[in-house]
C-alpha cells in the first residue's frame, strides 16, 4: 500500500502510465454520473441531482486538467513522487465523495432507478480499477471504500437480487484485484529489466568510450564530444579551440623499462594532466603517447600558449616509480575555431599540423596554428599532387656531400643527396618534398629510383670512396620494399661492401622487430648500416645494441659553435666515448668553421661532413674535387664553399 519511493525509475514510469490513464479515469466516472443523474432528476431533490454532480464535476475537470498538462513534462523522481502520492490521498476522498452520493439517490424512484444506482456503483468502479491499475494502493483503496460500501449496503437490503449482485460484484473486483496484483509485478519487472538493460548499456558506452588504461575518455568520444563542441560553438558564435599532446621521449622509457613502466607512466601522465585541465577542457588520450584537449570559450591565443606551456612544464617534472624516476617532455599544437578551420575535422586537422611543425622546430613547446602554417599546408598540398603526377626517374637527380677523415686529409666516402627539379613547380628542396613524401606514404617511390642513379655515379669512383645513402622507414617496414632495395643493390656495379645506408632515430617509432630484421639482412648483404641525426629522435642503449650498426652520425644541432657551448661540448664529447666503447665510427655532421673542426680534433672526431669541405656537389664535380683535395693544406678548403 505504500508508493515505491526507493525506485525513482519505477515512480516515474508510473507517473507517465498514469498520465494518460487518468484523464480516461475521470471521463468514465464523470460520463457514468451524469447519466445516474439524469435518470434520477425527476425524482430525487435538485441539490441532490443537480448540484453535488456539478461541484463532483468540477473536482473532476479540475484534475483532469492537471493530468492532461502531464502529458507534455518529463518527470523528475520528487515530481513523480509527490503527484502519486496526491493522486493516493485523494483517491480514497473521490471515492467515498462518488460512492456517498450514489447511496444518497438509492431510496428515490423505483426498482429499476435503484438497479441503476446499483450497475453505477458496480461498473464504475470496475473502471476505476483498471485506470488505477499502475498505482496499487490508489486501487486497493478505491475497491475497498467501494466494494466494502456497496457489499455492505446492499447486502443488508434484503432484496436476493442486490444480494447476489453485491456478492457478484465483490468476486469480481477480487479477481481483478488479484490480476492487478499480478500486472503490477509484471510491469515492475519490466520497468526494473529496463533499467538493467539501460545500466547495462549506459556501462558498455561508458566502456566503449573509456579509455581503460589512462580512465581518460578515449579517441572515440573525443570526436564525439568534438562534434557536439563545434555544433555549439557556430550555434552560439564562440570560440572553441583543440589542443593535441605528444610526449617526447616515451619511446626511449618503454625500451629501457618495459611496458610497465610505460603504461604507468601514461597514467600519471593523464592524472597529471587532468589535475591542471579547468572545467571548461575536455581532456582524452587518443592513442599510444597522444593525448588531446578540447577547450571551449578560449579567452584568446596568449591564454591557450599560456596554458600549453604550463602543461609542458607539468610534464617536465620527473615520475617516479618504485622501479624508477623517469622524465619525459610534450609537445602541443593548437588550433582555434573560427579562425584556423570551418569544420571539426579541420580544427583537428590544424591542431595535428601545429604539433608535426611543433616537433621538427620547437620540440618540447606550444605551437599555435597559423597563417604561415596554412600556407605550409597548402604548399605541401601542391607539392603532393605534382609529386604523385611526375616523371620520378628524369625529374629527380643525385648530388653528392663529402665526408673527410682529417687524420688524413681524405676524402673517405660521399652522401647522396636528393634534389627534385619540376617542370611545375621548379626546383623544390629535399627539406619540403621528402617530408610531403614520408606522410602520403610514397616515399619508396622516390628512394628506388635515387638508390639507383647514386649507385650508378658511385660504381665509377675510386675503390676507397664509400657511398652513403638515405633510408625512409617505410623502405624497411614491408618485406616487398625490403626485396625492392636488394635487387637494386644486386643490379648494380658498386660493391655492398662500400654502401652505407642511413636509417634516422625516428624509424624506431614504427615497427621495430621489421625494421631490425631489414637492417639485419642488409648488413648480411655487407652494406654498412648508420643511424643517422643520432641523439635527437627516439633511440635508446638497448636499441642501439639490438641493431647491427656500424656507424652513427652525430647531428648538427650538437656541432654547431660547440667550441662556444660547454653544453654542445659536452654532448658531443659523451657521443663520440660511446661511439668508441660500441665500436662504432662516429660521422660528424654540419661542420663549417674551423673553430669547430679544432674542437672536433681535441674530442677524437675524426670523420666530418659539412660545408667546411664542401657544399654538395654534382657528378661531374667529383673528379676534379677529389683531383684538388690531394693538392690543398686543410685551411684552404674553406674556399671550395
Amino acid at each position: 500500500m505504500s508508493i515505491p519511493l526507493e525506485k525513482p525509475e519505477l515512480l516515474k514510469a508510473q507517473y507517465r502510465a498514469f498520465s494518460y490513464q487518468l484523464p480516461l479515469m475521470y471521463v468514465i466516472l464523470l460520463t457514468n454520473t451524469w447519466v445516474l443523474a439524469a435518470t434520477h432528476m425527476s425524482v430525487a431533490p435538485t441539490w441532490l441531482a443537480v448540484y453535488i454532480p456539478i461541484v463532483l464535476t468540477l473536482v473532476c475537470a479540475v484534475r483532469l486538467m492537471a493530468w492532461s498538462r502531464s502529458l507534455r513534462v518529463t518527470p523528475t523522481h520528487e515530481v513523480a513522487a509527490r503527484a502519486l502520492a496526491r493522486t493516493n490521498r485523494l483517491a480514497s476522498i473521490i471515492a467515498v465523495a462518488f460512492t456517498g452520493w450514489a447511496l444518497l439517490l438509492f431510496p428515490y424512484g423505483d426498482a429499476y432507478a435503484k438497479s441503476h444506482v446499483a450497475f453505477y456503483m458496480a461498473i464504475t468502479v470496475i473502471g476505476v480499477i483498471f485506470c488505477l491499475m499502475h498505482l496499487r494502493p490508489a486501487a486497493f483503496t478505491v475497491a475497498a471504500i467501494v466494494n466494502g460500501a456497496f457489499f455492505i449496503f446492499f447486502a443488508l437490503s434484503g432484496n436476493s437480487v442486490f444480494i447476489a449482485i453485491a456478492i457478484n460484484t465483490g468476486l469480481v473486483s477480487g479477481t481483478m484485484l488479484v490480476i492487478l496484483l499480478i500486472q503490477y509485478r509484471d510491469f515492475t519487472r519490466l520497468i526494473e529489466a529496463k533499467i538493467e538493460t539501460e545500466a547495462l548499456s549506459n556501462e558498455n558506452f561508458r566502456l566503449a568510450n573509456l579509455d581503460s588504461l589512462t580512465e581518460l575518455p578515449n579517441r572515440r568520444a573525443f570526436f564525439s564530444h568534438l562534434g557536439e563542441a563545434f555544433t555549439e560553438a557556430e550555434t552560439t558564435g564562440q570560440t572553441l579551440a583543440v589542443g593535441i599532446i605528444d610526449l617526447d621521449g616515451f619511446k626511449p622509457v618503454n625500451d629501457l623499462y618495459g611496458h610497465g613502466i610505460g603504461d604507468k607512466l601514461l597514467y600519471e601522465v593523464g592524472q597529471r594532466l587532468a589535475g591542471l585541465c579547468a572545467q571548461n577542457i575536455h581532456l582524452a588520450r587518443l592513442g599510444g603517447d597522444e593525448f588531446a584537449l578540447i577547450i571551449s570559450r578560449p579567452s584568446s591565443e596568449t591564454e591557450l600558449l599560456a596554458l600549453g606551456e604550463s602543461l609542458c612544464t607539468a610534464l617536465r617534472v620527473p615520475f617516479v616509480f618504485a622501479e624508477a624516476a623517469v622524465q619525459i617532455s610534450c609537445s602541443i599544437g593548437f588550433a582555434v575555431y573560427p579562425e584556423n578551420a570551418k569544420s571539426a575535422a579541420d580544427l583537428f586537422e590544424r591542431a595535428d599540423y601545429a604539433l608535426y611543425h611543433g616537433k621538427r622546430s620547437k620540440r618540447g613547446k606550444a605551437v599555435l596554428f597559423s597563417s604561415d602554417h596554412d600556407a605550409e599546408i597548402r604548399r605541401d598540398a601542391r607539392i603532393e599532387q605534382v609529386l604523385q603526377m611526375a616523371n620520378l626517374q628524369e625529374e629527380l637527380s643525385v648530388v653528392f656531400q663529402p665526408i673527410v677523415d682529417v687524420r688524413l686529409d681524405e676524402t673517405i666516402g660521399f652522401e647522396a643527396l636528393a634534389r627534385w627539379t619540376s617542370p611545375v613547380l621548379g626546383s623544390v628542396s629535399p627539406v619540403q618534398f621528402i617530408p610531403v613524401a614520408e606522410r602520403a606514404g610514397f616515399i619508396n617511390r622516390l628512394t628506388r629510383p635515387l638508390l639507383e642513379k647514386a649507385l650508378t655515379v658511385a660504381a665509377d669512383w675510386p675503390a676507397g670512396i664509400r657511398l652513403s645513402f638515405n633510408l625512409s622507414a617505410q623502405d624497411l617496414t614491408s618485406p616487398e620494399g625490403l626485396l625492392h632495395l636488394i635487387s637494386i643493390i644486386h643490379a648494380s656495379r658498386f660493391d655492398p661492401k662500400r654502401l652505407d645506408l642511413e636509417i634516422t632515430e625516428t624509424a624506431f617509432a614504427a615497427d621495430f622487430g621489421q625494421i631490425q630484421s631489414a637492417i639485419t639482412t642488409l648488413k648480411a648483404l655487407g652494406c654498412g648500416i648508420s643511424l643517422d641525426d643520432f641523439g635527437i629522435g627516439y633511440s635508446s642503449l638497448s636499441r642501439l645494441h639490438a641493431l647491427p650498426l656500424t656507424k652513427i652520425k652525430i647531428d648538427r644541432t650538437f656541432v654547431t659553435d660547440l667550441h662556444r657551448k660547454p653544453a654542445s661540448y659536452k654532448i658531443v664529447k659523451s657521443l663520440l666515448a660511446l661511439g668508441r666503447d660500441m665500436g662504432l665510427d662516429c660521422v660528424i655532421e654540419g661542420v663549417e668553421t674551423q673553430e669547430e673542426v679544432t674542437a672536433l680534433r681535441e674530442l677524437g672526431g675524426f670523420l666530418i661532413q659539412g660545408y667546411f669541405y664542401s657544399r654538395p656537389i654534382r657528378e661531374a664535380d667529383i673528379p676534379a674535387f677529389l683531383n684538388l683535395q690531394s693538392n690543398l693544406s686543410v685551411p684552404n678548403r674553406a674556399r671550395l664553399h
